[in-house]
């Protein structure tokens, strides 16, 4: 039988820790990763929304992805404006809100704000795995759950945007 896990997404701290591993992350391949190894049957992605990215929406829809969006702020520094939207309650929110839903969660993220959770899920025996993006750069707070816990670091080809050819 098939299990029926959830896949829980942080994207900016996706997206910035693979950024700094010097490649970029191709959210397609990365969906038919969650399902093929992890058993997903849905992904929800947690973003920030900005208008005018409705086509990069879309296609993240049509990837597989449920998207839950927070409302974006933009603050001004050095008169550059820094788009900040923090999916963290969120993530916690929906990922509890599912919990009659599926088997086992898979956490992606490096943030150890989702501590809590992460713990919660263990004491409730319906975490399947805490992927952390970078294992050179996540939170120490996660580091206790070491055993819980794959990393993204080596996975450019399998699940890295390819490179054009010219």
């Amino acid at each position: 039988m098939e299990k029926n896990n959830y896949a829980f997404i942080d994207s900016q701290n996706l997206n910035l820790a693979i950024l700094s591993l010097g490649w970029r992350i191709d959210f397609i391949r990365f969906r038919v990763y969650l399902k093929d190894k992890y058993k997903a049957s849905k992904a929800f992605l947690f973003i920030g929304y900005v208008p005018g990215n409705e086509k990069l929406y879309t296609e993240l829809q049509q990837a597989g992805y449920i998207l839950i969006f927070k409302p974006t702020l933009i603050y001004k520094k050095n008169s550059n404006g820094i788009v900040k939207g923090n999916v963290d309650a969120e993530l916690v929110l929906h990922t509890l809100i599912e919990i009659p839903n599926y088997e086992k969660a898979i956490i992606v993220t490096g943030d150890g704000d989702f501590h809590c959770l992460v713990e919660h899920l263990i004491k409730e025996k319906k975490l399947e795995k805490l992927i952390i993006p970078n294992k050179n750069k996540y939170s120490a707070l996660l580091r206790k759950f070491i055993k819980n816990i794959d990393f993204l670091n080596q996975l450019e080809k399998k699940i890295g945007k390819q490179k054009k050819r010219h």
